[in-house]
């Protein structure tokens, strides 16, 4: 059986959908009283364009098809809002995203392999996710498959050197059927990317190992789409989107509030923040 593939929704609709899982992955975190707010609200445009806008081929009644294409969540924190996407997909029940932390439940604080239907790769240490990727991509090729991996990255995990062994061996193998994307919210757990180890010029340098890359705004969903599609049908190299977010997105009091990289909302907070994400 091949994989499902979605009719692509209006953006308007995937706008809407992408203020949903905000919305879910604080209402975790907040139940949790623990997890990492800002960098899974600066991805959810990336996580709902993939599942929802007919980029990703998934099939939630058949999650280990071998012809699906691969989701690799390298900066596992922001596992918030890939719970909420597979939920919101129909991978397991919507309700279950309450038990996000709890002893015993499958939605631990990091992507588990093994646990939730879904899952391509356990993630959180730092700057592997990458490397998993193109062990995927490599797979597929030996097997004769035509699925697509994806891979986002933070822009701090991106001073992992484990990155940059990945980033050239990607185009080197010429694995066109992989995509990483990075979540360039300028903000890491002690501080901004621009004090602690400057990434720039990231374009450039991911050019210089062979990639073929794209700049966006990872919040323009319209882009967002784009740049996936462009990225699939790309021949002869591995693409790297560059986009360009806001820690927090969303939420006015989260926005470039490095405090927020790893503080769950209070009550209070939390109904702001609802509110702002109102439909």
């Amino acid at each position: 059986m091949t994989a499902a593939v979605a009719t692509t929704p209006s953006i308007e609709s995937l706008e809407k959908t992408a203020r949903l899982l905000r919305r879910n992955a604080l209402r975790m975190i907040a139940d949790a009283k623990s997890g990492h707010p800002g960098g899974s609200l600066s991805s959810a445009e990336i996580v709902t364009a993939l599942y929802f806008g007919g980029i990703l081929r998934h099939d939630p009644a058949n999650p280990d098809d071998p012809d699906r294409d691969r989701f690799i969540l390298s900066k596992g924190h922001g596992v918030p809002i890939l719970y909420a996407a597979l939920a919101e997909s129909g991978y397991f029940p919507a309700e279950e995203l309450k038990t996000f932390r709890q002893v015993d439940s499958r939605l631990q604080g990091h992507p588990v392999l093994g646990t939730v239907p879904g899952i391509e790769a356990s993630t959180g240490s730092l700057g592997q996710g990458l490397s998993i990727g193109i062990g995927h991509a490599v797979a597929g090729r030996l097997d004769g498959k035509q699925f697509h991996t994806f891979v986002v990255l933070g822009d701090g995990e991106c001073q992992e050197g484990q990155v940059w062994e990945a980033a050239m061996a990607a185009p080197n193998f010429e694995l066109d059927t992989l995509t990483a994307i990075i979540d360039a919210n300028r903000y890491q757990l002690d501080g901004a990317v621009e004090d602690i180890m400057s990434l720039a010029p990231i374009v450039d340098k991911f050019a210089a190992f062979g990639w073929n890359v794209l700049e966006i705004d990872g919040h323009d969903m319209s882009a967002v789409v784009a740049a996936l599609l462009q990225a699939k049908a790309h021949r002869g190299q591995p693409t790297c989107i560059v986009a360009h977010t806001v820690k927090g997105k969303g939420v006015t009091f989260m926005e470039n509030d490095n405090e927020f990289h790893g503080k769950a909302p209070n009550k209070d907070q939390l109904e702001v923040a609802l509110s702002q994400l109102a439909s």
